[in-house]
């Protein structure tokens, strides 16, 4: 039984960006993950050990978004989707979504983001 574990709306405060005054300064950014794994035993079991722990989960992809500064949202959105699928081996597919509501752009907007999808080989 495939099933999606998602996180949506993540807070995470880094220095990402092509500006001088984004890597010194930094801004906040909003992180959506959705995992794509197998819930059949878990669904039946309710043992934690049996599915993928969506606290670890922030842990890890939280510590590999701010591990450096990128200045690309999709490097940095690359460098999560490798950690999670690195740490969690249920997880077939990840999809992560970052977006950049204070971008520094000349314009009236909501949001400005990226969502990078990778599936294990």
């Amino acid at each position: 039984m495939t099933g999606t574990i998602f996180i949506r709306g993540l807070l995470i405060h880094a220095q990402h960006g092509v500006m001088q005054h984004e890597t010194e300064v930094g801004q906040r950014f909003v992180m959506d993950i959705e995992l794509s794994t197998d819930l059949s035993e878990s669904s039946r079991t309710d043992r934690l050990a049996d599915t993928v722990s969506y606290s670890s989960v922030i842990a890890t992809a939280s510590a590999a978004f701010k591990d450096a500064n990128y200045k690309l949202l999709e490097r940095a959105a690359g460098a999560v989707a490798d950690a999670v699928l690195a740490a969690f081996p249920r997880v077939n597919t990840i999809k992560v979504t970052v977006h950049k509501p204070h971008a520094p752009i000349a314009a009236i907007f909501e949001d400005v983001g990226i969502t990078l999808t990778r599936s294990r080989k």
